[in-house]
């Protein structure tokens, strides 16, 4: 579809809106006449009164004269004089399209980049343009893929994709402020009869009375109706308007493989979604490591520890990259099927240019370390920015680690409050089992029917895991507490304890087998901490 039809469907998906209201508006009118004909006295007054109330909503919606503009998302604008080869690219690509190149270079602290633009006369006239660009691209991508991803949204552009928005935009909002305004008239009645029925319930009690049921079924339906009315209307709307956009999407895609080349785009396709998918697992796992801490990773390394972990995990994200997921396609989905769209380009005819550009795209900024610091400033929360710094990746581990292991409250922590009505210390654990008395402690874990009923060495078995999970965190949170204890940090897996040493009789096997020994010991049929107290800080031994 050209950009002159998408043109007019917008503007008749628009037009329908209006023409609707004014159907309703109509209707409500032609209620009046009919009952100011034929009625009279009260029943007239309060139809009039309920139909000019249902229009106003209506009116409202209709008299948004202005489509709303975007707000910038969270972000560090850069300017030529900050990024000069950036911008040299952006124009070199916009050149290559046949478009205007953007006014403004937003860079975010996402996986995604996006072209907008803000037009006039509902999108006539051409006005200001912002290329939005996520920093993890950048350390994630190469320069031939990024160029790929640029020239896919220029293809938006040049198909008029981002001044049609206008009109598109501007008919989602009105239908959605209509909708909720009619929706936040319902919950008033609802509201206001609930109040009303409370009251009356409440003098009916206190004259010793059986208070009634509040039942507000129906109230407001009149207001929920004409909500209906308006999101039926809008899930044709999105239904059309969206479908549009999957098509644009094709269009721009062709346009990326026709300027970065047939390789570049299809490679770029395959490698986002996988690089979406690490970068979730980066901020999960290890940029907000030190958050139970309030410390952050050292200036720079919130975003710029991403690419710290795509090197040290190059290999993992292949599978992904080779085996794209079929994904139906909804009415509501604004983008085709990855899988689809990447079939599509790498049908296309070789082009001869698969080696081009095979440097790391973030090298296209003058300066990385201090664009990415810059970006946390921009992005990051005050409370965020607030925090001290990590001196590094193992120190953030470090106090994140012992800030887990001091606020852990394990089943056997709770247990042991429950038992013996103190706080639940590792060495009043070490009391009660010195005094036979674990297996009773036992009970009072959260157990299963098939648990809680053996007996013997049955319930034992049933137990011990528990015990045995839970005991190690008290021990591995009071090495930390003296602080004894470290974790070793990996880009590659999760992070392992390192135990102070120590001679327990048990050999050469190191300090993570004497641990593991001396905790079967204390959880034995017969229970012993004598090796696991020789484990421990004199200050937990001596109790």
């Amino acid at each position: 579809m050209g950009a002159t039809l998408r043109a007019l469907r917008a503007l008749v998906l628009l037009l329908g809106f209006y023409l609707l209201s004014l159907v309703l508006l109509a209707a409500l009118a032609g209620v009046d006449v009919l009952v100011f004909g034929w009625g009279h006295g009260p029943l007239t007054a309060k139809v009039g009164f309920v139909t000019v109330l249902l229009a106003i909503p209506v009116v409202r919606g209709m008299l948004m004269l202005r489509t709303p503009k975007g707000e910038d998302p969270p972000g560090l604008p850069v300017t030529d004089a900050d990024e000069p080869r950036l911008w040299a690219l952006v124009r070199e690509l916009a050149a290559a399209a046949g478009t205007r190149a953007p006014d403004r270079i937003l860079l975010t602290g996402e996986v995604n980049a996006s072209v907008s633009e803000e037009p006039r006369l509902l999108g006539l006239l051409p006005g200001p343009r912002r290329l939005t660009l996520g920093v993890p691209l950048l350390i994630g991508l190469t320069e031939a893929q990024l160029r790929s991803v640029l020239a896919h949204e220029y293809g938006h552009f040049t198909g008029g994709d981002t001044r049609l928005s206008a009109l598109v935009v501007r008919g989602r909002v009105q239908i959605g402020r209509v909708i909720g305004q009619f929706h936040a008239k319902a919950d008033g009645k609802v509201a206001a009869d609930r109040a009303r029925q409370e009251r009356a319930s409440a003098k009916r009690v206190a004259k010793g009375r059986k208070a009634k049921e509040i039942d507000t079924t129906g109230v407001g339906a009149t207001y929920r109706t004409m909500a209906r009315l308006y999101t039926a209307y809008g899930k044709l709307y999105l239904r059309a308007s969206l479908s549009t956009a999957r098509g644009q999407e094709y269009a721009a895609d062709l346009t990326a493989a026709r300027i970065a080349g047939r390789d570049a785009t299809a490679s770029a396709l395959r490698e986002i979604p996988a690089l979406s998918a690490s970068h979730d697992f980066y901020l999960d796992s290890y940029a907000t490591l030190g958050l139970q801490a309030r410390l952050l990773p050292p200036r720079g390394e919130f975003f710029g520890g991403f690419g710290r972990l795509l090197a040290a995990r190059e290999p993992e994200p292949a599978k992904p990259r080779a085996e794209l997921p079929e994904m139906p396609v909804g009415p509501y989905d604004s983008h085709p099927p990855i899988a689809d769209r990447v079939r599509r380009i790498e049908a296309l005819p070789a082009d001869g240019r698969a080696d081009e550009a095979r440097g790391a795209a973030l090298t296209l900024l003058a300066d990385p370390e201090r664009t990415l610091g810059a970006l946390e400033d921009a992005v990051l929360l005050d409370e965020l920015l607030a925090c001290p710094r990590a001196a590094g990746w193992e120190e953030l581990l470090n106090a994140s680690m012992a800030a887990g292991l001091s606020a852990t409250q394990t089943p056997l922590h709770r247990a042991l409050t429950a038992y013996t009505g103190r706080p639940a210390t590792l060495s009043a654990l070490l009391d009660v089992i010195d005094d036979g008395r674990l297996w009773r402690l036992a009970e009072r874990l959260p157990l299963s029917e098939v648990a809680a009923a053996a007996k013997g060495r049955a319930f034992r078995e049933f137990v011990r895991p528990v015990l045995l999970r839970s005991l190690r965190t008290m021990v591995l949170a009071e090495f930390s507490a003296c602080s004894l204890l470290s974790w070793e940090f990996s880009w590659t897996g999760p992070a392992t304890v390192r135990l102070p040493g120590g001679d327990t009789g048990t050999g050469d096997a190191g300090p993570e087998a004497d641990l593991d020994a001396a905790l079967q010991a204390a959880v034995a049929d017969h229970p012993d901490t004598g090796r696991l107290r020789a484990l421990l800080p004199s200050a937990v031994q001596n109790v």
